[in-house]
């Protein structure tokens, strides 16, 4: 059965005191999880030490990190490596995302590097795919998400695809007025699940977790992971806040 994921991305956000109290009271309300389900936590770089000593002992929540660099060391002013986060008790990396891709201008090639980077360093990650605006009003959208993955994954054997957890980002819904229906968040997740299982066969297919990245929330995570191919979410906003982020992890132990 593969893994049910909820992983919260702090983005640019939370001062260390403010980041301790939130994983305090995350872990107050924190329900009992199946052995299927996994809670992620992604700080900031300057978190990761500190929160990676309030996880010590918690079997379902996991170090989460928001990015790597491509290279495995020099000099690179302001970078961090695969290699400094796996030292520092970090499992999961979150690669690809739309907004390192957009303001970053990370491309294709690169973010294959940083994949290779991470999983030579052994660590999971989380690789973002997902269409903007443009891309969703000329309907083209299915063609997009699958050349983001080709390019990003796969290079990869099917053994080193156990460790690549996939997460969609309608980037057209987030910030635009615009809501991205379960049904179409349904109907992508299928579409990167028949793109996975093209190349890597049907085991490889079902046996990935694909999350939604899309605006999830208390209030629609129910009916999105309900969704069939939806496996967990990739949340944002709602992951600073203890309640929020907490109802949606209920709702995935309830999926």
């Amino acid at each position: 059965m593969r893994k049910k994921i909820v992983a919260g991305n702090w983005k640019m956000n939370l001062d260390l005191d403010e980041g301790a109290e939130l994983v305090n009271e995350i872990f107050k309300g924190l329900p009992v999880l199946s052995e299927n389900c996994q809670v992620v936590i992604a700080p900031p770089f300057i978190h990761l030490k500190e929160t990676g000593e309030q996880l010590t002992g918690m079997i379902d929540v996991h170090l989460g990190a928001q990015n790597c660099h491509h290279e495995s060391s020099g000099a690179y002013t302001g970078e961090v490596s695969a290699g400094m986060l796996k030292s520092a008790g970090v499992e999961y990396v979150i690669i690809g995302h739309s907004e390192r891709r957009e303001y970053m201008k990370e491309d294709d090639a690169m973010l294959a590097k940083k994949v290779n980077q991470a999983l030579t360093n052994g660590l999971k990650v989380i690789f973002c795919c997902g269409e903007p605006l443009e891309i969703r009003d000329n309907n083209t959208q299915n063609t997009y998400v699958e050349s983001e993955i080709k390019a990003g994954l796969f290079h990869l054997s099917e053994k080193q695809l156990n460790n690549i957890v996939l997460a969609y980002e309608p980037i057209w819904a987030i910030g635009t007025g615009r809501t991205a229906t379960s049904e179409q968040a349904q109907d992508m997740h299928a579409h990167i699940r028949s793109v996975i299982a093209n190349q890597y066969g049907e085991d490889a297919a079902y046996a990935i977790s694909i999350l939604y990245g899309g605006s999830c929330k208390p209030s629609n995570a129910d009916e999105l992971f309900a969704c069939p191919d939806v496996d967990g979410g990739l949340i944002g906003g709602a992951a600073l806040k203890a309640k929020d982020f907490l109802g949606i992890i209920e709702a995935m132990a309830n999926s």
